[in-house]
């Protein structure tokens, strides 16, 4: 049997979803691929262009 849950439980439990789900997880996604394209061009400035070397 499932003990009653109170109100103010519930509210917060749907708040805290709501924070994560509106804010937490769009700038955490922003900021990995963010931080991904800026390290894919800090190495391209070091080691230069992708592809087959200049003939």
């Amino acid at each position: 049997m499932v003990p009653p849950v109170d109100p103010g439980t519930r509210r917060r439990e749907i708040a805290m979803f709501l924070l994560l789900a509106v804010l937490i997880w769009p700038v955490l996604s922003i900021a990995i691929v963010g931080g991904y394209g800026f390290i894919v061009w800090i190495s391209q400035l070091i080691l230069g262009p992708p592809g087959p070397p200049a003939v």
